[in-house]
């Protein structure tokens, strides 16, 4: 397929006379491997896995850099895993070498975590001390032309009619309330016969209830001695460890 438009034609030769023209040639269509059967990709998955091609080393031109365990890794590790690396962040954390900066620091002043983690007292002295004696600022260089008048004065401002006529407020009486609406409500309890009262407490969900609260107590109890235990275990290795 060739590129050409239809006014260079009349300057270029026939195509078919050249035969040392380079052509481009576009694949548009889908891959081989998007239309081929089942059991085709079911034998191909297998044999990679158990016949992996062999690959030449590859070859890095980029320093490496340790990201420690994979995301994916992460991801793959029991809960109990992640528990007790939590907790041995937090006994005996790891020490890592210093870090190595390769682009120029800039001053941003105090961090807003370190200002967040100060007693309220140290901010109230502050915004006294910035009230009595505020810090001196250089004057500010403004690059663009200050506006003079902001609304042109050949707009019209219009007050609210609201605001612009004075009438005394007008009170209408409320609607009458119907005789019914006025009667007393009779907040007595109902003394229910001995059968319903019989058939109230013999009622089968309330013995479901009960039981679901006493295993859920059961179970309450066995996950906080599962994690004190884990506790004195990460204690105990911190100790040993020391």
């Amino acid at each position: 397929m060739s590129y050409r438009s239809n006014a260079a034609e009349a300057w270029y030769p026939d195509p078919q006379s050249t035969a040392t023209e380079s052509e481009i040639l576009l694949d548009l269509l889908p891959p081989a491997s998007l239309t081929q059967p089942l059991w085709r990709s079911l034998v191909g998955n297998l044999r990679d896995t158990f016949a992996p091609e062999k690959l030449p080393p590859l070859q890095l031109t980029s320093r490496p850099v340790n990201v420690a365990l994979l995301l994916g890794e992460r991801l793959r590790l029991p809960w109990f895993r992640t528990v007790f690396t939590n907790i041995g962040d937090v006994i005996s954390p790891e020490t890592l070498p210093p870090l190595e900066l390769e682009s120029r620091p800039v001053d941003v002043g105090e961090l807003i975590t370190d200002q967040l983690s100060h007693f309220w007292w140290g901010s109230l002295l502050r915004n006294l001390a910035d009230r009595v004696a505020p810090e001196a600022m250089p004057a500010l260089n403004l690059t663009s032309k200050p506006i003079l008048d902001i609304i042109p004065k050949s707009w019209i401002l219009l007050p609210l009619w609201s605001e612009v006529v004075d009438t005394p407020k007008v009170f209408y009486p409320d609607k009458p309330k119907p005789a019914d609406a006025m009667r007393p409500a009779n907040l007595q309890p109902v003394a229910l016969p001995v059968e319903k009262r019989e058939a109230l407490i013999a009622e089968p969900t309330a013995a479901d209830l009960l039981r679901d609260i006493r295993r859920s107590r059961i179970r309450q109890r066995i996950w906080i001695g599962l994690a004190a235990a884990q506790v004195l275990f990460m204690v105990a290795m911190a100790l040993g460890k020391f």
